[in-house]
């Protein structure tokens, strides 16, 4: 299992099932749960009434468990008890399964993973059979990299902690230090070894820039691109890989592992292949709403689409508009079943409670949550190569 320094559970203890189900696991470079982001003046747009972006309050209005959880909170702290502990309590008691509560500095973190940034010193890392943790790669331009670690260094602590043994999501916490003092400047202690020499080195964390969105070719001439989460600028990034395919060629978008993000972004990456029409439908506490593409995408080049059973959230919504439009040819296994929606509401203390405030539907009508999205084609570790063969019966020039 492989990660980078963001992308881990707090090490304080919490309830919240969101933020266990992001941040474990193999550590995927994202960190939504399907959430609407409240824009800035510049992203707030509409089509026909309907949200198109980041919506704001005048689109998703927060419910009475919001109310109710926000109540709890203040009542707590005017007995002079924890805010945060009472928030817990009452989302819990709201059988609420993505509901989560934030301190202020782990809300601080989802939101800059959101961003496309984390803080931390730039490392993947892997435990090898033996238990030794070697760093698999090395962010350019990162701490990491300033200090001279290369892939296939080991790592045997971390602040004078030994790490052999130890699953990759606690090491990768440890680098990243606790939500809510590892800011940008502080110092971590690595022990490291290549071959038979070893050494102690400190390192300052800083503030990184992930990539959510990566491109690469086959030898065919087939455009892979791979989205691990839905970050801010991940649709524009899309578009940009489109623009630099060969003319007609096929394209395998990679959603395996992808945990959501930003649905924004997700529909923003569905406009890239559709020319306009809705992408999902929505229900915010009864009201009915929908989301559409913008007109113009590349409706004709050949694309296949791989999910898996990590596929969550906007990478459902994505792959169900895709699948349904008959724009994509869907290969792998059944996907997560994530089809709700989150917003955020702040507490007395500086923490957030995220609840949810609705679900989703693909284009047919296809209810997401709980069930998610079957495949048209079954695949395991075989995928991308059946998604090759299956790019040739599509037109695939290669």
């Amino acid at each position: 299992m492989s990660g980078r320094d963001l992308f881990c559970p707090p090490r304080r203890t919490r309830r919240g099932a969101a933020l266990t189900l992001v941040f474990a696991g193999v550590l995927v470079t994202g960190a939504a749960t399907g959430s609407f982001q409240e824009p800035d003046a510049a992203a707030r747009r509409t089509v026909a009434g309907s949200a198109r972006t980041a919506t704001g309050p005048e689109d998703l209005q927060k419910g009475a468990a919001h109310e109710d959880v926000q109540r709890a909170a203040a009542e707590a702290m005017a007995d002079g008890k924890s805010p945060m502990e009472a928030a817990e309590r009452a989302v819990s008691r709201s059988g609420d399964r993505w509901g989560a509560v934030y301190s202020e500095g782990e809300y601080q973190e989802f939101q800059e993973a959101l961003d496309g940034r984390y803080t931390g010193v730039g490392l993947w890392a892997r435990r090898e059979r033996d238990g030794r943790i070697e760093v698999t790669r090395v962010q350019p331009g990162s701490p990491a990299a300033a200090a001279g670690i290369r892939a296939g260094d080991r790592l045997r602590s971390v602040d004078g902690s030994k790490v052999d043994g130890l699953p990759v999501t606690e090491v990768i916490s440890l680098l990243r230090g606790d939500a809510d003092d590892a800011a940008a400047g502080t110092t971590v202690r690595l022990g490291l070894q290549r071959g038979t020499r070893a050494w102690t080195k400190a390192l300052h964390r800083a503030s990184l820039s992930t990539d959510s969105v990566t491109v690469r070719k086959l030898p065919g001439g087939v455009t892979v691109i791979r989205i691990a989460a839905f970050t801010k600028g991940s649709g524009g990034a899309v578009r940009a890989a489109l623009r630099q395919a060969p003319a007609a060629a096929g394209v395998i978008l990679d959603l395996r592992g992808n945990s959501g993000g930003l649905v924004t972004e997700a529909v923003d990456t569905a406009s890239a292949f559709l020319d306009g029409g809705l992408v999902a439908t929505y229900d915010v506490d009864g009201a009915q709403r929908s989301l559409h593409a913008d007109p113009g995408g590349d409706t004709t080049r050949p694309l296949v689409t791989l999910v898996d059973g990590g596929t969550m959230s906007a990478a459902e919504m994505l792959t169900g508009a895709l699948q349904d439009r008959g724009r994509a040819v869907v290969i792998g296994s059944r996907t997560f079943g994530k089809g709700s929606i989150q917003m955020p509401a702040e507490l007395p203390d500086g923490a957030v409670a995220e609840l949810t405030v609705g679900h989703y539907r693909t284009p047919s009508g296809h209810a997401v949550d709980g069930r998610g999205i079957t495949p048209d084609l079954d695949a395991g570790p075989e995928a991308l190569t059946r998604a090759e063969t299956v790019l040739t019966g599509l037109g695939d020039p290669s």
